[in-house]
């Protein structure tokens, strides 16, 4: 079973923006935005069809980071 270290509170990550160079925030798990009740689904089931063909299989975590300086927005891959 794998575990994602940001999900879990076990690490920070430190992300710059690519179109202000601030720092980022960690928004959580991006298919947690999909739709009212992804929060609350298994997340493998998720992964299946999260938009990273290859997620599920590499053990990767999609997570929203959100620039508060600038509102730009993209998801990153975090090894579990």
């Amino acid at each position: 079973m794998t575990l994602c270290p940001l999900c879990n509170g076990l690490r920070k990550i430190h992300v710059t923006c690519t179109e202000c160079e601030s720092e980022m925030k960690d928004m959580g798990k991006a298919m947690d935005y999909d739709d009212e009740y992804s929060a609350y689904m298994d997340i493998n089931t998720l992964k299946q069809n999260d938009g990273f063909p290859d997620s599920l299989i590499k053990g990767q975590c999609p997570h929203l980071m959100k620039c508060l300086n600038c509102n730009h927005d993209e998801v990153i891959l975090v090894q579990e």
